[in-house]
């Protein structure tokens, strides 16, 4: 079969999804991947068929200027109105939700999907996918697939904020009188239904599955949408073993990496760094330091038990680590895991918070707020993770878990079967 793999030009994203691209490919399908032109280079690097789309428009540059852009709260965490996902029930209006889907409506979806929309639809009308895996944000991967009667899934690698917010919408939207159910959502993307010739339907912002690399039990999921487990596989693009990091280490190791995601679009760390190693300078320990260039200028010391490193591969750093400090990033925190390893969590962005505190919950480790958390705090996290074999043990049934879910390699007969049913005419009604 043919598919079509789509995502904004997000790095991490397409690092995390370019393992089932390759299992679908090795399978013996055809696999493109398709986004803005800039992004050709990043899709290639990974062995790849890209698909230039669009033109480019970067989300990031708008929040370079204005961080408060996408409406995040000052404590961090989810975007509005999708930090609904942790709130309880009856602290969720409509009022809440109706007006922050029609902000990120302008300032998000629009900004990340109406560039690529009309290229991907004319890409797909000559190709003719069989299946669309889409980022959950990419609804343009959702609307080429709709209008050639391809069947698509969503590629799920965080919390679900997305599918939960529109379950509390569509309740709440419900209760309201008739002509007064506002859908920000339903409105620009029915304006695109019409245009290519089908019917809006929910599948339009949920997919007619979610393909879902979190583990359930750090996962918050919608009722009423088809959840496909998938086994997360680190990939952090090309790398490097160096040889001192093939060497076993003589003390206990551990990782801090604070992501790449902020640094590579001009943002700082959330957590004071030197004061970090500062604090784990006199322990009996090895610190390695992944660390983006821009913060390195920033340190005025290194102590004697750090390594600093712009990059390392994370997977072979973790193999030889003890323990691991990091920001929740999904793909971090998943690396972690799978190696079984404790980790100490300093949170802010995005689903990081709600990752974390899932850590936590399954006994695999401790969060602390990097906002609020100084350098002795780390110092005696890190010190109980190291020593509390209760840790290390919730460390080895979260591995288990996450171990538990289908490989990608798995997955294809899945996604095959799921084509071959939901595969339907041009034009015709979906019923997802």
């Amino acid at each position: 079969m043919r598919v079509l793999f789509t995502a904004y030009p997000e790095r991490t994203h397409f690092l995390l999804m370019a393992p089932l691209a390759w299992a679908l490919r090795t399978a013996g399908h055809e696999v493109r991947f398709a986004s803005q032109p800039k992004f050709t280079g990043e899709i290639t690097q990974a062995g790849l068929t890209a698909v230039p789309v669009g033109r480019d428009r970067d989300l990031w540059q708008i929040l370079s200027r204005d961080p408060a852009w996408l409406g995040q709260s000052d404590k961090g965490g989810m975007p509005l109105p999708y930090d609904v996902a942790d709130l309880p029930d009856e602290e969720i209006t409509w009022e809440y939700l109706r007006d922050g889907y029609a902000a990120q409506v302008d300032r998000w979806h629009k900004t990340s999907n109406v560039p690529m929309v009309a290229d991907l639809v004319e890409f797909a009308r000559n190709w003719q996918p069989d299946l669309v895996v889409w980022e959950p944000l990419t609804y343009a991967g959702a609307i080429a697939a709709e209008a050639v009667g391809a069947a698509h899934v969503r590629l799920l690698f965080g919390i679900d904020m997305y599918g939960v917010a529109r379950e509390h919408f569509l309740r709440l939207a419900a209760q309201q009188p008739e002509g007064a159910r506002t859908d920000p959502m339903a409105e620009w993307l029915g304006g695109y239904a019409r245009k290519y010739g089908f019917a809006f339907g929910e599948q339009l912002i949920t997919g007619q599955a979610t393909v879902d690399l979190v583990p359930e039990c750090l996962q918050r999921r919608a009722g009423g949408l088809d959840y496909l487990p998938l086994r997360y596989v680190p990939y952090g693009g090309p790398a490097v073993v160096p040889a001192w990091l093939r060497r076993p280490p003589a003390k206990p190791r551990v990782a801090l990496t604070l992501g790449l995601s902020t640094t590579g679009h001009g943002g700082e760390y959330a957590v004071g760094v030197q004061d970090v190693l500062d604090s784990l300078g006199d322990l009996e320990i090895e610190v390695v330091a992944t660390i983006a260039e821009a913060e390195q200028r920033k340190l005025a010391r290194i102590p004697d038990n750090t390594t600093v490193a712009s990059f390392l591969p994370l997977d072979a750093l973790a193999a030889t680590c003890d323990a691991v400090i990091h920001h929740a990033g999904f793909g971090t925190l998943a690396t972690t895991a799978l190696r079984g390893l404790p980790q100490l969590t300093l949170p802010w962005d995005n689903d990081g918070p709600a990752l974390a505190d899932g850590v936590a919950r399954a006994g695999a480790g401790l969060v602390l707020n990097p906002k609020e958390a100084t350098g002795a705090d780390v110092r005696d996290s890190l010190l109980k993770l190291l020593s509390d074999p209760g840790i290390r043990q919730g460390a080895a049934g979260l591995r288990d878990r996450m171990l538990d879910q289908p490989a990608p390699n798995a997955m294809v007969a899945t996604l095959e079967r799921f084509a071959a049913e939901r595969r339907r005419p041009a034009g015709a009604v979906s019923g997802g």
